[in-house]
């Protein structure tokens, strides 16, 4: 059997490319198609041995830094792959590459992340964290996500079977799509997080600093309990206005290697996570080392985060709404063993299991 992995784009070792990585440990003789690729080196470990198919996308100025304002091309791209030769298709796709092209002699199965997020239910809330919500770019914006709406829908009749990384992935391909989907959680490398009940005094997140990651919202929020410290892990776009906002409390430490990063979300009483995710693999990373979680109660953190048990919610993204959920926190007693328990049921091994059940199924 010929299998073809089709993928967003590699520029980065993130979620999307942790689920990637275990396809490959699944399917090793699969090619992969990609709009772009510019992986770094350390990142690429993973992608040894595998062809992999780029778009003319690749070549054009300033792809490299300025890919995501291609995006407009994207659908015609990822159309001009010529996968035809293969007999399974599996599409990695939070953007186009579902979009790929399939005869009615091969599969097509689509491991959704989500429907493209900024053309549909948030596409208001990218407008206006792009500055994109009025003026000429901004109706011109408004035109090409429109488009993009009808190009994505259509699309989706091209997809055989659709797998949805959580519950709420699977609600919105369900209203986006009108589609059903079996929901079958990323991997998480939980073995790596070893559980340490020694917390020390502070709180920690850590994430790649853009605007729906929501870290301003926790850095606020600390500035108004200033006997509470916060240390903060990460880079991104975000990191000059959140550091105009930070305090005294509140410790910057940009982007970490993997053995500082796990050491800190061992030792930090809470791990913080404010944003509204399609499933968020660190919080599950967090509560592997038996740290408790203080999540934003929308999106996949209800599947991951037991209220009371393993974390704390807060119901509103706002100031007020966390500081409430700090403080209640802090009036609970946890038991660090149970939390890591709860984390394994998210492991690896399980993934792999149930990606290998559904597909042997769907290919009989």
């Amino acid at each position: 059997m010929k299998i073809a992995i089709v993928h967003d784009w590699l520029v980065t070792y993130a979620g999307a490319e942790k689920v990637l990585e275990q396809l490959l440990k699944l399917y090793p003789e699969a090619d992969i198609f990609t709009i772009v690729d510019f992986l770094p080196e350390r990142d690429r470990t993973f992608l040894a041995g595998h062809k992999i198919m780029t778009s003319f996308i690749q070549s054009l100025p300033f792809a490299k830094t300025k890919y995501r304002n291609y995006l407009p091309l994207m659908p015609l791209a990822i159309e001009q792959f010529d996968v035809s030769m293969y007999d399974l298709v599996i599409s990695s796709s939070h953007a186009v590459a579902k979009g790929i092209i399939t005869g009615p002699n091969q599969k097509h199965i689509c491991m959704c992340y989500s429907p493209i997020r900024y053309a549909w239910d948030l596409q208001h809330q990218y407008l206006k964290e792009s500055g994109l919500d009025e003026g000429l770019k901004g109706w011109f914006a408004k035109y090409f996500l429109y488009k993009m709406r009808i190009w994505d829908s259509r699309t989706s009749n091209g997809v055989d079977q659709f797998i949805a990384i959580s519950e709420f992935i699977q609600r919105r391909i369900l209203k986006v799509y009108r589609r059903e989907s079996t929901v079958i959680y990323p991997p998480v490398d939980v073995d790596s997080f070893e559980l340490y009940t020694q917390k020390e005094d502070f709180y920690l997140t850590a994430s790649r600093m853009v605007p729906y990651k929501k870290i301003d919202l926790i850095v606020e929020a600390f500035g108004k309990i200033p006997d509470k410290k916060l240390i903060v892990i990460g880079d991104g776009p975000d990191m000059e206005k959140i550091k105009a906002k930070a305090g005294p409390n509140v410790i910057l430490m940009g982007y970490q290697p993997f053995t500082v990063l796990k050491e800190y979300m061992q030792k930090a009483k809470a791990f913080i996570f404010a944003a509204e995710e399609d499933f968020g693999i660190t919080p599950v990373e967090a509560q592997a080392c038996g740290t408790p979680i203080i999540a934003y109660e929308r999106g996949g953190a209800r599947e991951t985060v037991v209220e009371n048990e393993t974390g704390i919610f807060f119901e509103e993204q706002n100031i007020c709404s966390l500081c409430d959920a700090l403080y209640r926190f802090e009036a609970k007693k946890w038991d660090y063993a149970s939390i890591r328990q709860h984390s394994l049921q998210f492991r690896t091994q399980r993934f792999l299991d149930e990606v290998t059940s559904y597909i042997n199924n769907s290919m009989k």
